[in-house]
C-alpha cells in the first residue's frame, strides 16, 4: 500500500508537469512559426502574455518528479541516468537556453537580439519535449538496463519507440498551447486572434491523433507488452482520452471554447495514467517491479512526509498564482505593448537599412 501510495504520487508530478510544461513548451512551437516579425507580433505577444506569469513555477514539477524518483526508487533512477544521459543532458540543456531566450528576449532592444534570442526560446521549446518523450519511450519500451550497464547510449533511446514518443511529445504540446491560448485570446477579447490559434489548436489536435494512430503500429512490433496493456486493461483510459481530445476539438470548431482547457488536460492526463496503468507493476518492463526498485520503508515515510508538507505549503501558491494571472492582475507583458514594441523595431530596423 504505501509503495503504491508512492508511486501514485510520481505519477502525479508527471501528469502536472506533462500538462503545465506541455502547454509551456508548445507555445514555443507557435512562437518558432508564427511568421516574420510584423506579421508574427500579435501571436508572438500573445504567447508572452499567456506564459510570462507561470513558465518558471512548472518547472516545479520537473524536480518534484526527479526527487521523488530519486529518493524512492533510487535503483530506477539510477538505471534511467547512466544509460538516458544523452537525451536527459540535451534537454536539461534546452531547458537552461529556453529560459535564458526568453527572459534577454523582454530585456534587449534591439531586432536582432530579439530575433536572436526569440529563436532560442522557441527552438529549445520544440527539441526538450521531444528529448523527454524519447526518456519516455525508453523507459516504456523496456531499452534500460539495470545495474548502470549502460552499454547502449544511443540506441536505448534512438529506436522506432522512444523516437514515436518524442515526436507526439512535441504534437501533444502544440495541441495543449494552441487550445489554451484560444482561450487567453478569447480573455483579451481579440477575436482574430481567437480565430487564429482555433485553426492551429484543430490542426494540432488532428495531427496528435494521427501520429497516435501510426504509434500504436510501431508498439505492436516493438513494445508488445505495452501495448497489450494499452489495449487491455488501459482501455478505458485510452479511449477517455480520445473521447476528451474530440469534445474539445468539437468546441473549438464551433467557436466555444469555454471547457476546452480541462478537456484538452484530460485527454493528455488520461494518457500519461493510460501508460503507468499499462506498465504496472513494472517501473523497468520485464526487469524491475515497483515493489522491487522501492526504498526501504522507513526511506518512503520520509517521503509522504515531506510530500504532504510540501502540497500545504506549495498548492495554495500554485492556486493564488493561476488565479491572479486569469483575473490579470499580475504585472505580466501587455499585449498591446508588445505587438507594437516588435512591429516598431521591425519599422526601425528598416529604416536603418
Amino acid at each position: 500500500m504505501l509503495i503504491d501510495t508512492i508511486a501514485v504520487i510520481l505519477w502525479a508530478g508527471v501528469t502536472l508537469y506533462a500538462v503545465f510544461g506541455g502547454a509551456d513548451f508548445g507555445s514555443g512551437l507557435w512562437d518558432l512559426v508564427a511568421g516574420g516579425d510584423r506579421r508574427g507580433a500579435r501571436p508572438r505577444a500573445l504567447i508572452d502574455v499567456s506564459i510570462a506569469p507561470v513558465w518558471e513555477a512548472n518547472h516545479v514539477w520537473l524536480i518534484f518528479c526527479l526527487v521523488v524518483l530519486w529518493t524512492a526508487f533510487p535503483t530506477v533512477f539510477a538505471a534511467i541516468m547512466t544509460t538516458l544521459y544523452i537525451p536527459l543532458g540535451l534537454a536539461a540543456i534546452g531547458i537552461v537556453f529556453r529560459g535564458a531566450g526568453f527572459a534577454y528576449r523582454h530585456v534587449t532592444r534591439s531586432l536582432a537580439g530579439r530575433r536572436l534570442y526569440g529563436a532560442t526560446f522557441a527552438i529549445s521549446s520544440v527539441i526538450t519535449p521531444f528529448f523527454l518523450g524519447a526518456v519516455a519511450g525508453a523507459v516504456a519500451s523496456g531499452r534500460v538496463p539495470i545495474g548502470g550497464d549502460a552499454t547502449a547510449p544511443i540506441s536505448s533511446w534512438w529506436a522506432p519507440v522512444p523516437v514515436f514518443c518524442g515526436v507526439l511529445a512535441v504534437v501533444v504540446c502544440a495541441w495543449l498551447a494552441a487550445v489554451f491560448l484560444v482561450h487567453e485570446a478569447h480573455r483579451q477579447g481579440d477575436a482574430a486572434l481567437q480565430r487564429y490559434f482555433t485553426v492551429r489548436a484543430v490542426g494540432a489536435g488532428v495531427a496528435a491523433g494521427v501520429v497516435a494512430m501510426v504509434g500504436i503500429v510501431l508498439l505492436r512490433n516493438d513494445a508488445p507488452e505495452l501495448y497489450d496493456g494499452l489495449t487491455g486493461i488501459a482501455l478505458p483510459l485510452v479511449a477517455a482520452s480520445a473521447v476528451f481530445g474530440t469534445t474539445a476539438l468539437a468546441l473549438l470548431w464551433s467557436g466555444r471554447p469555454r471547457g476546452t482547457r480541462p478537456l484538452a488536460a484530460g485527454s493528455v492526463a488520461a494518457v500519461v495514467w493510460a501508460w503507468g496503468l499499462a506498465q504496472h507493476p513494472w517501473m523497468l518492463p520485464d526487469l524491475v517491479t515497483v515493489a522491487d526498485a522501492a526504498a526501504p520503508a522507513a526511506t518512503l515515510w520520509a517521503v509522504v512526509v515531506a510530500v504532504a508538507v510540501a502540497a500545504v505549503l506549495i498548492t495554495p501558491a500554485f492556486v493564488l498564482l493561476y488565479w491572479l494571472d486569469q483575473h490579470s492582475m499580475l504585472d505580466s507583458v501587455d499585449l498591446e505593448w508588445e505587438a507594437a514594441a516588435n512591429e516598431g523595431l521591425a519599422d526601425t530596423e528598416a529604416t536603418a537599412d
